[in-house]
């Protein structure tokens, strides 16, 4: 006999816990009534409309691993703005940073002498010498999957079952139940139909990232090196391996996002588990919240792309913008990387990691 729950009793609950949201909350629900005039939802990007309650609580402020509403209730933060701000919210050293570059120039379309110091580093984590910016990791997938296609003179790209790559159109498709690509649902606007861009197989599976290679079709393979969106989904052994041979094989390019993992170490998965893809991308909190992406690639790739292109002609050829690597965004990448998520830092973080996971697992 089956037995369920009362749903009567449930919407009480709910009702209950939302009358107590709301007297809690009041300066939230004044600004959020305000925000539902010019905003569409009342808030500035669709996503913050997801957070539990009737509306999203506003932040006064935020240090560290904590923020305050603006009704004046701390909250210890483990969102930390989707791992935008991973390294804490408002690290001093990036603080600083900022605001003395912003004192300096925020953007000039020319280098500043941060962006060879970031390059560098980043070179010097990753094992990739050519290293080049944008704002976002989104943009920074789209630049380097045109890169892939203009080398290898395919078009298709291989993602895994259920990936997550930010707004890349190619990325938002999955398998039905017979093993087709078909567009992932509720997307806005589904893009132009993935059969024609994208070929998904699932995690862990070689044999299907073969079968997929064999098309003759595959530019590029682009992949997290353990899955973040739908929980997490660690590689098998010998995974990651065996893609770099079969990318190899089929001359197909391997691309690591390593937006989310990046908290593996100052290399990422790409250094710790001495994976050797051709690019790596990666964005959100290398900036401390300053809009900041990057993608780098091997000698090899490199070589390829300026043999066949000069670089005065890119600027009209879909990679690059007006932003993309400005002074303020190379300011707080280069003082987040140099005295925030130094090895030191993650020597830390891994520690309490230990704790936190033992007793979860008692």
């Amino acid at each position: 006999m089956h037995s369920y729950a009362d749903r009567e009793k449930l919407a009480q609950l709910f009702a209950k816990e939302v009358a107590l949201f709301e007297s809690k909350h009041p300066k939230s629900a004044e600004l959020h009534s305000k925000a539902m005039g010019p905003l569409m939802g009342g808030v500035p990007m669709s996503w913050m409309a997801k957070w539990p309650g009737p509306h999203p609580v506003y932040v006064a402020v935020a240090k560290g691993s904590r923020f305050t509403d603006v009704d004046g209730i701390e909250y210890v933060d483990f969102c930390l703005g989707d791992t935008g701000a991973m390294v804490g919210h408002s690290p001093d050293a990036a603080i600083n940073a900022i605001a003395k570059q912003l004192t300096k120039g925020i953007t000039f379309m020319l280098p500043t002498e941060d962006a060879a110091v970031v390059g560098q580093t980043l070179s010097d984590r990753f094992g990739l010498p050519k290293w080049q910016f944008t704002l976002t990791a989104t943009d920074a997938n789209r630049h380097i999957l045109r890169y892939a296609r203009h080398v290898t003179g395919r078009s298709k790209v291989v993602v895994h079952d259920y990936c997550y790559h930010g707004t890349v159109d190619e990325t938002f498709a999955v398998l039905d139940d017979h093993g087709n690509t078909v567009s992932r649902e509720n997307n806005i606007g589904p893009q132009v139909d993935p059969a024609q861009t994208t070929i998904v197989v699932p995690f862990n599976d070689l044999d299907a990232a073969e079968k997929a290679f064999e098309t003759g079709e595959v530019a590029a393979m682009l992949i997290e090196p353990a899955m973040t969106n739908i929980g997490i989904v660690l590689p098998e052994p010998g995974y990651l391996e065996g893609l770099r041979a079969l990318c190899s094989k089929y001359d197909v390019i391997l691309i690591i996002d390593e937006t989310h993992t990046l908290s593996e170490g100052p290399g990422g998965m790409t250094a710790r588990r001495h994976l050797e893809p051709d690019a790596v991308v990666m964005g959100k909190t290398i900036g401390a919240g300053i809009p900041a992406g990057a993608f780098g690639m091997s000698a090899e790739l490199t070589k390829r792309v300026q043999d066949s292109l000069h670089l005065e002609h890119i600027d009209v050829g879909g990679v690059g913008g007006t932003l993309a690597g400005n002074a303020l965004s190379m300011a707080a990448i280069r003082a987040t990387l140099t005295e925030v998520l130094t090895p030191e830092a993650f020597v830390g973080m891994e520690a309490l990691c230990d704790v936190w996971t033992a007793d979860v697992q008692r």
